[in-house]
């Protein structure tokens, strides 16, 4: 720590200590350097970006698709699909297809969607609620954390 120095002072102490003079944070009220080995101090910050890329958990989405018709084991079997994607951490995204005269009955889609909201309510949370989107609805849902 040397205090505020000319720009030419710091560049003769870095010339001196035979090292570099880095800027560590550009702001233009408050510039702050340091003399140190640009080249040790490249290869840290790369050495920190790979530790935090490994250590980052890649989260998948799952589709689970629905009909308005979709009887109540079949409701089940979906259900306890999209449990077991919850549990192993991926978002999950559900979608009802309407097709033909469905169109005129989203309303029991948002019945639907919200059933199935309610059965995974112990694992997961509704990330976006149920929307409309075509002859689609889609809800997304997302792991509670541990």
């Amino acid at each position: 720590m040397v205090g505020v120095v000319p720009i030419q002072e710091a560049q003769r102490r870095a010339y001196d200590a035979e090292l570099d003079l880095v800027l560590i944070s550009p702001s233009p009220d408050n510039p702050v350097c340091k003399i140190m080995d640009y080249g040790k101090f490249m290869f840290e910050q790369e050495k920190k970006k790979r530790e935090a890329r490994k250590n980052q958990k890649i989260v998948n989405v799952k589709e689970v698709q629905l009909k308005l018709t979709t009887e109540e084991h079949d409701f089940d079997v979906k259900v306890r699909n999209a449990r077991r994607f919850l549990e192993a951490g991926d978002r999950v995204k559900v979608v009802i297809r309407f097709r033909g005269r469905e169109m005129a009955h989203t309303d029991q889609g948002y019945d639907v969607m919200e059933d199935f909201a309610e059965a995974i309510a112990d694992l997961g949370k509704v990330d976006r609620p149920a929307r409309a989107e075509g002859r689609n609805m889609i809800m997304f849902l997302s792991p509670l954390k541990e």
